[in-house]
């Protein structure tokens, strides 16, 4: 389990990915701030405290890409948990973190900040 409590935003248009991903971060001790399945949700959820994302790159209203962008520039750390590839990412995300589904408890708690 986590030392510190993180405020966590969960996009992913899949909701039972979306549930299995609440668990485990759950589990771990983190608190999660929303769960959304497209990027126009996320944007208005952005507004919340958050503390880190886990952000699947296709969204129901298109990619996840400009919700990134819009953490990156709050400074606000994520990782994109998808099936695409990291190669798939736009150059300037490419440095995010990145968990390849399917994936397994223990990638998803390792790319989870640790204070």
């Amino acid at each position: 389990m986590s030392d510190v409590s993180v405020r966590i935003l969960i996009c992913e248009d899949n909701p039972l990915i979306a549930l299995d991903l609440q668990a485990i971060v759950e589990n771990d001790g983190h608190e999660v701030v929303g769960v959304c399945d497209s990027a126009a949700a996320a944007s208005r959820l952005l507004a919340t405290q958050v503390d880190f994302a886990l952000l699947d790159i296709d969204l129901t209203d298109g990619k996840s890409f400009g919700v990134a962008q819009a953490l990156e520039e709050r400074g606000v750390p994520f990782a994109f948990v998808s099936a695409a590839r990291p190669s798939d990412l736009p150059e300037d995300l490419r440095g995010a973190r990145f968990v390849a589904k399917p994936y397994r408890e223990d990638a998803i708690l390792a790319a989870l900040p640790r204070h």
